[in-house]
């Protein structure tokens, strides 16, 4: 009897995810503005086309993702063209699954309650959860930040492969290399497994701009409708401010906001961006010189990092709120009760983003005031989210504290 009961959270866990997924694959499916359009139709022509033998993005044409991309839109296509969405949705399911195992192998009652929490973030971000790339990252990032102490060489593989599927997890192998005293596995790791996926590409009879074609492909972008920093503009247009509007732009799929200095701001998006990520591996490298130990450091450190490349991005998709899973999963599993106020700002942060995509994206087109402060809080809580973040990394670095009230005895405490 004591043995059925100590199994009861983990199959209630097992429980929930598949009832998370499967109302996720439901509302992904039905839900307004076609939340697995980019699936669809994006990804599926994206790799139809290439086997047609017009050319494949990321290898011989340029692309806004990096190379590896190809690899889970080609891996949904293995079921046929006419399947293609429905086995995206089972890829997902299938890497989040392993994901979970990952989390709950730790088995103690953080992990459990790390599973827990995921799930719930996963539904309280909703559909675009399991309906873009990112939602191939999210678990491979999870697992990497989780074995990162004990392999780091594969945590290593786990971030690089992501990076080369989307950029972001780029600031998670950062965090790693800066927290973790075996660093030198970890950049091992991470470049070989670059080097592995240019070669592959090179071979399949990619060029320089193919491969590469990823890293200029934003420099163009003006202010996306959902970004952090277009509130200032959406609040403008919401007042009736002249020369105000939203435009979708046909070639990104995307809606864009115009207005006076709108133009200046995006191109200051990116200056910004990098002036804040060496601002936190600034802060980071003085802690760990300091002697914080990387289980205090690492799940801060990682969030601060995600959050500003979210905070300071003219793109600012809702997709990119999946990102903070990662970080906080790591948090709550080795820090537990002490990464408590992370895990609620950004439950409250991803409810907001459904709240704003799919279900009530007209109003923010259309600059309704209600849904523009609602669009404001979210933005709000983001930076509130990295002031929280930045300055955890600060207390992990001073003499005699930590994080949370961590104590030395929990210092070499692994995931």
């Amino acid at each position: 009897m004591t043995r059925i009961r100590a199994l009861l959270p983990m199959v209630l866990l097992w429980v929930t995810f598949l009832a998370v997924h499967a109302w996720l694959s439901v509302a992904v499916w039905n839900g307004p503005h076609t939340p697995l359009n980019d699936v669809s139709t994006v990804y599926r022509d994206w790799i139809l086309r290439g086997s047609l033998g017009d050319g494949w993005v990321g290898v011989d044409l340029a692309w806004v993702y990096p190379t590896a991309a190809l690899v889970p839109m080609l891996a949904a296509a293995a079921a046929g063209f006419d399947h293609y969405s429905e086995a995206w949705l089972v890829l997902v399911a299938l890497l989040d699954a392993i994901a979970l195992g990952v989390i709950v192998s730790g088995r103690s009652r953080r992990h459990l309650v790390a599973g827990f929490w995921w799930l719930a973030y996963l539904l309280a971000l909703g559909p675009i959860a399991v309906g873009r790339i990112d939602s191939i990252t999210v678990p491979l990032a999870i697992a990497g930040l989780l074995v990162a102490a004990r392999r780091p060489g594969v945590a290593g593989v786990l971030l690089a492969l992501a990076t080369w599927i989307k950029v972001w997890p780029f600031a998670l192998i950062l965090a790693v290399v800066i927290a973790e005293r075996r660093r030198i596995r970890v950049l091992a790791a991470a470049a070989t497994t670059s080097l592995a996926i240019v070669l592959a590409a090179v071979l399949g009879g990619g060029n320089l701009a193919g491969i590469a074609g990823f890293v200029g492909k934003q420099t163009g972008r003006g202010l996306q409708l959902e970004a952090p920093i277009t509130t200032f503009w959406l609040w403008a247009e919401a007042l009736g401010a002249a020369g105000v509007s939203t435009t979708f732009d046909q070639t990104l799929l995307t809606y864009q906001v115009t207005g006076p200095g709108s133009g200046l701001a995006a191109a200051a998006t990116t200056p910004i961006m990098v002036l804040a990520l060496l601002l936190l591996v600034a802060l980071g490298i003085v802690a760990t010189r300091r002697g914080a130990p990387a289980v205090i450091l690492l799940p801060p450190l990682a969030l601060a990092l995600t959050t500003a490349f979210i905070v300071t991005n003219k793109v600012g998709s809702p997709q990119y709120e999946a990102w903070l899973a990662a970080p906080v999963v790591l948090g709550l599993a080795t820090l537990g009760r002490r990464f408590t106020a992370p895990s609620i700002l950004t439950v409250l942060i991803a409810g907001l983003t459904q709240v704003i995509y799919p279900w009530q994206y007209d109003a923010l087109v259309m600059a309704l005031p209600w849904m523009v402060v609602v669009a404001t809080l979210r933005n709000v809580l983001l930076v509130t989210l990295l002031v929280v973040a930045a300055r955890a990394i600060v207390v992990a670095g001073r003499p005699g504290e930590n994080f949370g009230g961590v104590g030395a005895t929990n210092a070499r405490m692994k995931p």
